[in-house]
């Protein structure tokens, strides 16, 4: 079954703040096999000129699906997230996440689009400090294997 159209353009509240700590960049880095010191040594960032490690550029994945889920989990929408796999990410950054940040956000519906048997959803996520400063743009292209039939 098709996606709800009616859907694009949909915007959803803030999420909870996340906050990121020194271990979830460590972890994050070690999972994706990345040695750059400014993700593990406060001093080596803070040298650089950072106030503490940051995190790698697909760091944001970790609370991006969580946080922008409240689009995916709309039962009007009608995705069936049995079939759902990962299309595509991407990040646009005014400056990188660090430890210590308190990061919210809200997601938007952009596009629903058929491609072959297949209903593809991207959502827009504004990544911002619970002050309000601007951090990154996050572009989440999910697929929906099946769901045009």
């Amino acid at each position: 079954m098709a996606l709800n159209r009616d859907f694009v353009g949909r915007t959803y509240p803030p999420s909870a703040p996340y906050e990121v700590s020194r271990v979830k960049i460590r972890e994050f880095a070690a999972a994706i096999g990345d040695h750059n010191p400014l993700y593990r040594d406060q001093e080596a960032a803070q040298a650089a000129g950072y106030p503490d490690v940051i995190a790698p550029p697909t760091f944001p994945i970790v609370f991006s699906l969580t946080s922008g889920g409240g689009a995916l989990v709309d039962p009007d929408l009608g995705l069936n997230l049995a079939m759902v796999v990962h299309g595509e990410q991407r990040f646009e950054y005014t400056r990188p996440v660090h430890a210590g940040d308190r990061l919210v956000m809200t997601s938007t519906i952009t596009d629903i689009r058929t491609a072959g048997h297949n209903e593809l959803l991207t959502v827009k996520s504004d990544v911002r400090t619970v002050e309000g400063e601007p951090v990154c743009v996050t572009y989440n292209t999910i697929v929906e294997r099946g769901g045009a039939g």
